[in-house]
């Protein structure tokens, strides 16, 4: 009896199983799913039960560069980074050899797929966008392994050396005519702001005899330099009024 009881014992220990706390185990007993465990300790005695634990945290998996050509030809390498859970541990176990395997592929054939549909303005543009598609696409083929998709971002986007230069001459083309823009206006509000100044000037009496005098002590102040000042027409008509 002693010994019997030490056998049972020690068959007990040999069966506990610990599942913890973001852990669920999916059960076999004969080959056969019968449930899903719960986190904490549990029986799985041998010979005629098994559990394999799925780790139900959320997971980012690393897609290497992959090497695709958009819409207009242009051959790029672009990486990302896929977040996702598992949502059904059975499912995970059961209707997919290896889901972590699946998934990285899964994301790789699509994201090749996703920027062939795209040209190369639209993929620097809206990378986004295209992380978006790539995602929901993922994620309607993996929902039937019981995993869910959270997000996609793309990395990097490598182009080739010839590309990269164009597009810097782009740049810099966009960035002359912005400052010719934005130089030419400077100049059309200078121009309209000295037409007012003008008009001012003329149409108010003696406005232009205190800006002669304005602009003679301005200069006087500077006494190493020579100066030839010009006397506007108007003053030697004052000039001429007074002594008739």
């Amino acid at each position: 009896m002693p010994t019997l009881i030490a056998v049972i014992v020690i068959i007990i220990l040999a069966s506990i199983r610990q599942v913890n706390q973001y852990q669920r185990g999916v059960k076999f007993q004969l080959g056969k799913f019968i449930t899903v465990v719960e986190p904490g300790w549990r029986l799985i005695f041998p010979i005629f039960q098994s559990m394999t634990k799925v780790d139900m945290r959320v997971k980012a998996v690393d897609v290497p560069y992959q090497e695709a050509i958009t819409r207009d030809n242009v051959s790029a390498k672009i990486n990302a980074v896929i977040y996702y859970q598992v949502s059904e541990a059975s499912k995970a176990i059961l209707e997919v050899e290896n889901f972590w395997s699946a998934v990285n592929q899964m994301a790789q054939t699509t994201m090749r797929n996703v920027i062939g549909e795209l040209e190369l303005d639209e993929l620097l543009a809206n990378r986004e966008q295209a992380a978006k598609r790539i995602k929901e696409i993922v994620d309607v083929t993996t929902e039937t392994w019981g995993i869910k998709v959270l997000s996609v971002e793309l990395k990097d986007i490598v182009l080739p050396d010839d590309m990269q230069r164009v597009i810097a001459r782009q740049a810099e083309a966009e960035r002359q005519k912005r400052a010719v823009i934005i130089e030419s206006s400077g100049e059309v509000i200078a121009a309209e702001n000295l037409a007012k100044a003008a008009s001012i000037l003329s149409s108010a009496p003696g406005a232009l005899h205190l800006r002669t005098l304005n602009s003679i002590n301005d200069i006087s102040s500077d006494q190493s330099n020579t100066i030839v000042f010009a006397v506007p027409l108007e003053i030697l008509r004052a000039f001429e009024r007074k002594e008739s």
